[in-house]
């Protein structure tokens, strides 16, 4: 199966904040409750850095400062995947790095949505379950 399939739930978990928004915008857009990671676009809507909740959570216990922007605290090596990668392999990857959620980019980097690594555990074994009942 590929990611492309998912394409509901992975527009649904998507929200994009600019790099010069301020932290209190991302703690506003991660108070979501169904977004747990921000991507942070460039001018043209291109993937350039990730926030999660708790990367903020630190940022803000430690250093403060809800007014600085979400550049000096995105995480710029993203690790992403695209529409047409196969869901297995991308959970397997995602696992691997203890990642929770990953962006889902285009060619181009633009982002398409954000696959979370429980839907895609869900999803994988209710086709398991679907074929092993047939």
């Amino acid at each position: 199966m590929l990611i492309e399939a998912l394409r509901p739930m992975i527009s649904a978990r998507l929200a994009i904040v600019a790099a010069d928004a301020t932290l209190w915008t991302a703690a506003s857009a991660l108070s979501t409750p169904h977004i747990r990671i921000l991507v942070v676009c460039d001018e043209n809507k291109r993937a350039a850095g990730v926030v999660s909740k708790s990367d903020l959570v630190r940022h803000l216990a430690t250093v403060g400062m809800e007014e600085a922007p979400v550049a000096v605290l995105m995480s710029r090596n993203i690790s992403s995947c695209r529409p047409e990668d196969d869901l297995y392999a991308t959970w397997q990857k995602m696992a691997a790095q203890s990642l929770q959620n990953m962006p889902v980019l285009s060619t181009d980097s633009r982002v398409l949505g954000v696959l979370d690594a429980r839907d895609a555990l869900q999803v994988l074994l209710s086709r398991k379950n679907t074929k092993s009942a047939c």
